[in-house]
């Protein structure tokens, strides 16, 4: 196989586990994330397990200059993009909204947001010069469902769920497909980064239940890529068997 997948928020979670699952099936893989040291042993672990031809990206998709710089300076063997995964997202603190920090606010709008546009701006004209690609969006029921003390994480979920539409409109023409996966609860770093560290309280969201593992997420991701290029899943919700609704968990 002579394809390649970029990754966006490739040093944990699902971003992670969609490295390994497109690695393992032949995939040239482009990790691209802000942490150069995890970078590194993940690169270093592709390919050892893989044997496969692996390009680092240290990149912050807040940054458009930073973002089309790096696309740009791709090495020619990656620069046909066949898959991007717009992974990269945060969600940070639990509050009502008139006792949320302006300062998270903006992370989560530059991250969610402005970090898919910036990333997407940079690669689709990759992929129209070659006349096709699939764009991945990383979506999450927030995006479908708001909750109380959600606000702005759900706002920026809606907004990848918006422009997931739109960008297939707009892409149509290219023969480039564009895929939302919305995940319900999945055992990450998430809630760790979203309570500032406090792991009491992050565990606590995946007491009592089995959530989604990056592992479920990046097999869906897989499959919806490998479909034939007639064929796109223009949306999808996967959630964990004991979770029926955004604040619906069934715990024992």
């Amino acid at each position: 196989m002579d394809k390649v997948v970029f990754v966006t928020g490739a040093t944990s979670g699902i971003g992670k586990s969609c490295a390994f699952r497109f690695a393992a099936s032949g995939y040239k893989v482009i990790i691209a994330g802000r942490r150069s040291d995890r970078l590194a042993i993940i690169e270093a672990a592709l390919k050892s397990e893989f044997s496969t031809d692996v390009f680092s990206l240290m990149l912050d998709v807040t940054n458009r200059e930073n973002v089309d710089q790096a696309i740009g300076s791709l090495p020619e063997k990656f620069r046909k993009i066949d898959v991007l995964i717009n992974n990269a997202g945060l969600a940070l603190g639990l509050e009502p909204l008139h006792e949320g920090n302006p300062v998270e606010w903006d992370r989560m709008i530059d991250t969610n947001v402005k970090g898919l546009l910036n990333v997407s701006h940079a690669v689709i004209p990759l992929m129209i010069s070659q006349g096709k690609g699939h764009i991945i969006n990383i979506g999450s029921i927030a995006g479908r469902e708001a909750y109380a003390k959600g606000n702005v994480y759900c706002a920026t979920k809606a907004a990848v769920d918006s422009l997931s539409k739109t960008m297939r409109m707009d892409l149509l023409p290219y023969g480039i497909k564009v895929t939302q996966i919305a995940p319900g609860a999945v055992e990450t770093e998430f809630s760790i980064v979203r309570f500032n560290g406090d792991e009491q309280r992050a565990n606590a969201v995946y007491k009592g239940f089995e959530p989604l593992h990056p592992e479920d997420v990046a097999d869906v991701v897989h499959y919806a890529a490998s479909l034939p290029a007639h064929v796109n899943i223009n949306d999808l919700l996967l959630m964990p068997t004991a979770q029926a609704a955004a604040t619906q968990i069934y715990r024992v």
